[in-house]
């Protein structure tokens, strides 16, 4: 049976819930040259990212790492939250590339100023690591406090972050990031 292109938002949805590459094998690898095309030709972000982790992984196409990461930091360039998030993550667990948690922080930073949540969270936790510049410290931490959560569990979380970076910051700073913009 002929297997529709995705939608942006089918697409976002699959990304976001970590169901991307288990779609296109359940699609039969049907819809690799379209795929390929949004990709390479169309430069559409989310096909970047989407191709760009096919081919790190060998997906329906043979493995090929260099060129899966220069797609998704194509896509990180345009602005896709999803792929600086992915390359926060390969960059902070040292995978396909050299791991360098300082590199992860600059990808993080432009997703969470986009509004990402987990952006926001991921990058709260490496600066209350001590990875990154206390010059960002009062904006990340500005960010997160003000966030709306999903649930419980997600404000517990962030809550906890919180209390980590703060601990790194001035009383001062930590009162003027707490105001509501």
């Amino acid at each position: 049976m002929a297997v529709e292109i995705y939608s942006q938002e089918r697409l976002l949805y699959l990304i976001r819930h970590q169901q991307y590459l288990q779609q296109v094998k359940r699609d039969n690898c049907q819809l690799v040259q379209d795929i390929e095309a949004r990709a390479n030709v169309l430069k559409q972000p989310l096909y970047q990212f989407l191709w760009g982790e096919m081919l790190n992984y060998g997906q329906c196409v043979k493995r090929d790492p260099k060129r899966g990461i220069a797609l998704l930091r194509s896509a990180a360039n345009q602005g896709c939250s999803e792929a600086m998030m992915k390359m926060a993550e390969y960059y902070q667990m040292g995978q396909f590339v050299i791991q360098d948690k300082s590199r992860a922080v600059n990808y993080l930073l432009p997703a969470a100023a986009s509004g990402d949540l987990s952006a926001r969270l991921s990058l709260v936790r490496l600066l209350s690591e001590g990875v990154g510049s206390p010059v960002d410290y009062e904006l990340a931490f500005h960010w997160l406090y003000n966030a709306v959560f999903n649930d419980e569990a997600e404000k517990k979380q962030a809550l906890q972050l919180l209390k980590l970076l703060e601990k790194r910051m001035p009383p001062s700073v930590v009162a003027r990031a707490k105001k509501q913009t």
